[in-house]
């Protein structure tokens, strides 16, 4: 598998379950580009039912719940409410929505939608007084760089072999065809040579140059870069819930509680030429302020933004001129010109329907691997998700992190809880020998402290400062500048032994 985002990670974990013997590359951090920096959710697509996607909308609606059960440390249902604005889309046209999307999933046990008085509800709760009626529906919320995280974990676990930061230079099939001859190369110049009887590209934005450069193989298909930006700022409302936020236009940006104390507000939909070096620019920092403050009681300026991202999303290029209308759906193509070893090519996807990815992209290269065992994802849950069950998936958290603090007294409850949202059932490995807050060597800010960044250097392929602070943890938001600046310097002084 070459490229280490959701849908490489997730096809790795697939196919090391189903007894392939596998071997996954990154050329940089695990879920460094556009797997950590989505909008964080797992949902059908509400405003897709717009554009008539009513296999991608079933497809996600269905996933929500499979994803919740498979990491419920690192996801949970999020209920999201929607103010109505009579001349953006009428009242019927949301009724008829909100009515498909609690259906097209017939298995759906989170709460289905409902029409609301925002003024004498907790659901108008951050909202101008001006909006008087809206709709409330389910979806959820994922960290995504740590699926990606868990997804990568659970492949390990299973024999897969990991390289991260290992570049894939060259991939070219052997002179029968049988095999691909593929070159990796490491960040301190050393290489690493591998025989494989196929090939996935999962490289995202980067999968037509994998396939132009690295393997010259070529193919009609391609993508659309899309740039998503996000903003966050301190928290704009109490309450678990979020907000969908139409626009004049016909885009929607959603405010989502966010690290317990901020607001995330995103996205935007700019076309871009290349996914290198994307950044929020202040157009689209002023656009995402501008219509949250329409909204939101509280105004939301460009000084209050305290972080800032930005994602190239691959989307498959289905001809669309409107970016916000280019499909989210999939496409998956296998070439293997004259039975010679397959290679899998990824164009487009979401993370929601990753699992369905993998499932779909094992499927395909099934007839070339004839003993690979049956579909298996969707009842198991990923590695350190293993929960007891509870009535509901808040339940199961809310007993697994009230457990966990009773088994470390001599640990603030608040701080066990976030490590457990972070580590679930691999809490006990963090917090081996550990009794007492000093027990947890140097405290870096927020809910940092030293015994977990060794443990995401040793056992997650954390090696650089950013990888702990806004991919592995997101702790960078509670630290001052001061103090991610020590805490960059500390963690440089360890690099050279950082990673076995």
């Amino acid at each position: 598998m070459v490229g280490g985002g959701i849908n490489g990670a997730g096809i790795a974990c697939d196919a090391a379950g189903r007894a392939l013997k596998v071997g996954l590359c990154e050329m940089n951090d695990f879920a460094s580009a556009t797997s950590s920096k989505a909008t964080k959710l797992i949902h059908g697509g509400l405003r897709y039912l717009e554009h008539y996607e009513f296999r991608l909308v079933r497809e996600a609606l269905m996933e929500r719940e499979v994803l919740l059960a498979k990491a419920p440390h690192i996801s949970w249902p999020l209920r999201f409410v929607l103010p109505h604005e009579p001349h953006l889309r009428p009242r019927w046209m949301l009724r008829l929505g909100l009515f498909l999307y609690d259906h097209l999933d017939w298995h759906m046990t989170l709460p289905k939608s409902q029409q609301v008085d925002l003024q004498h509800s907790k659901w108008g709760k951050g909202l101008k007084p001006i909006f008087n009626q809206g709709f409330v529906y389910s979806d959820a919320w994922v960290d995504d760089a740590r699926l990606v995280i868990t997804n990568v974990k659970s492949a390990r676990e299973m024999g897969a072999a990991i390289y991260s930061r290992h570049r894939c230079t060259s991939a070219r099939r052997s002179a029968d065809g049988k095999l691909w001859e593929i070159e990796l190369a490491a960040r301190d110049g050393a290489t690493v040579k591998l025989a494989a009887r196929g090939l996935v590209n999962a490289c995202g934005p980067w999968v037509k140059h994998f396939l132009d450069e690295q393997t010259q193989v070529k193919t009609p298909k391609r993508v659309r870069l899309i740039k998503g930006s996000h903003i966050v700022v301190p928290r704009l409302h109490d309450g678990d819930h979020a907000f969908i936020l139409q626009n004049a236009d016909n885009r929607i940006v959603f405010v989502i509680p966010y690290e317990r104390e901020f607001s995330l507000i995103g996205t935007t939909d700019i076309p871009v030429e290349k996914s290198e070096d994307a950044a929020c620019t202040q157009e689209e920092i002023a656009y995402l302020c501008e219509l949250a403050s329409h909204y939101m009681a509280k105004p939301v300026r460009p000084q209050d933004v305290v972080w800032t991202y930005s994602g190239v999303r691959p989307l498959f290029d289905d001809g669309d001129d409107d970016p916000s209308a280019v499909t989210r759906d999939y496409h998956l193509e296998v070439d293997a010109p004259n039975g010679a070893a397959p290679m899998l090519s990824v164009f487009g996807g979401k993370i929601t329907t990753y699992r369905r990815l993998a499932e779909h992209a094992l499927e395909d290269l099934r007839k070339f691997y004839p003993r690979m065992g049956g579909s298996w994802t969707a009842g198991k849950p990923l590695v350190d998700g293993e929960f007891a069950d509870a009535p509901t998936f808040e339940e199961a958290f809310d007993r697994f992190a009230a457990s966990a603090a009773g088994v470390k007294p001599g640990l603030p409850v608040e701080l066990v809880r976030v490590l457990a949202r972070r580590h679930g059932t691999g809490l006990d490995d963090l917090l081996d020998g550990v009794k007492t807050v000093a027990d947890l060597g140097r405290h870096f800010g927020g809910h940092l402290y030293e015994v977990e960044v060794r443990y995401l250097m040793r056992d997650e392929w954390a090696v650089e400062p950013d990888d702990v602070l806004w991919r592995r943890t997101k702790e960078g938001l509670h630290m001052t500048q001061a103090e991610r600046e020590a805490f960059a310097q500390w963690m440089q002084g360890l690099r050279p032994n950082a990673h076995p």
